[in-house]
């Protein structure tokens, strides 16, 4: 039996996390659960897995369920109180699921108590890899990738040595916009942008998906992760979303993991490692399938993959800059503030006019996240 700190429980990953839980109730315990402000779903939650304690980042949120749940359990707020969840002792495993720059300090706080750590936040280390990987090996903590590309190589490099990678191949879906007219682009809307072909995510991740954002943050996270420089990153669009990544060792073979787009597969795994779990989800079946698809990536329709490659290639804190300019341009989008060809823009800009700090220490990546935010929303007020 192994206890969970799930950070994010009300969202994609989260629930799903806890559907993995529900089938396999004698090897794992809920001990924390995690939202931003959807109490209700939490105290769902909490009536169903019966947490040791749950954070709610939303203050209100939190005295709603003290009120309901403070006799049961303890409620803590914030970000302060998802680093207290992650770090506490009888947690095995911490799924850090949170949306965006939020995961970094819970994640790092569970790194320090040497915990392992199923990551599906990719923006900690968008924003913070140089910094995680140090800290990981300090601290003898376990990352396992729980991103569906990630998961993939994780799987594929099982026995075979990292100095035998000569490229890394991460497949995209090419999003809901894949044939479409670039001319068309600035009239598509937030609805839109949210049908995504293949997967059911969040919205933040959905509208990353449909920029290709998305993909983007997953070399940068693929570049820590596995210790191979952005020249041994390659993309290709793969419609079909049934092989999830590839690797080409040195002597030219490639190895894939396929597998139907089911999220609970590499949630799965990451908590299983180093063993595999049965299950009872939907088998492939490849002769109903028929053929699979791949071509490159269109960089002139969908200019967040090359920022995104720019921004790694730089280094420092230009990734965090990257990704703190998309996380306000995304959000405005998805309010009605922005079309959505002013995703890029805007993150062009960011890039362009920032101070960029090289072997930037945890306060140099706070401080341009922080300014970045800033700057963007400020610009962007002016701009209306």
């Amino acid at each position: 039996m192994r206890t969970l700190t799930i950070l994010g429980s009300t969202g994609s990953i989260g629930t799903q996390t806890l559907d993995v839980v529900r089938s396999n109730p004698a090897r794992y315990r809920v001990g924390y659960l995690t939202t931003n402000r959807r109490g209700q779903l939490l105290a769902e939650q909490i009536r169903e897995f019966s947490p040791t304690g749950v954070v709610a980042f939303d203050p209100v949120v939190a005295q709603q369920l003290r009120a309901e749940f403070g006799s049961q359990l303890e409620v803590l707020e914030g970000e302060e109180g998802a680093c207290t969840v992650a770090s506490r002792p009888e947690v095995d495993i911490v799924v850090s699921a949170l949306v965006g720059f939020a995961g970094v300090g819970p994640t790092i706080a569970a790194i320090q108590q040497g915990k392992r750590i199923a990551l599906a936040n990719k923006e900690t280390l968008v924003a913070a890899g140089e910094l995680i990987t140090r800290l990981l090996k300090q601290h003898n903590a376990e990352l396992i990738p729980v991103d569906s590309e990630h998961s993939a190589i994780y799987q594929c490099l099982v026995g075979e040595s990292s100095a035998e990678i000569e490229q890394l191949i991460l497949t995209a879906s090419g999003g809901p916009f894949r044939e479409l007219p670039a001319d068309q682009f600035q009239h598509i809307t937030p609805a839109q942008a949210l049908r995504h072909p293949n997967w059911s995510m969040g919205p933040k991740i959905t509208i990353d998906s449909a920029t290709l954002m998305n993909k983007g943050l997953e070399v940068m996270e693929a570049r820590w992760l596995f210790d191979v420089p952005p020249e041994n990153i390659d993309v290709v669009v793969h419609p079909q979303s049934i092989i999830h990544s590839m690797v080409q060792f040195v002597d030219g073979s490639v190895k894939a993991q396929l597998g139907l787009p089911d999220m609970r597969l590499p949630i799965q795994y990451a908590l299983g490692w180093p063993q595999r779990i049965p299950n009872e989800y939907q088998r492939m079946d490849l002769p109903l399938i028929g053929s699979l698809a791949f071509a490159q990536p269109d960089f002139q329709r969908f200019p967040c993959l090359g920022l995104a490659f720019d921004a790694l290639r730089r280094g420092g804190t230009a990734p965090a800059i990257l990704n703190a300019a998309n996380e306000i341009a995304v959000a405005q989008f998805l309010d009605g503030q922005l079309r959505f060809t002013d995703i890029p823009r805007c993150i062009e800009r960011a890039l362009e006019r920032a101070e960029i700090v090289d072997s930037p220490s945890l306060t140099d990546i706070l401080t341009a996240d922080a300014r970045t935010r800033a700057d963007v929303r400020r610009e962007n007020a002016s701009t209306k």
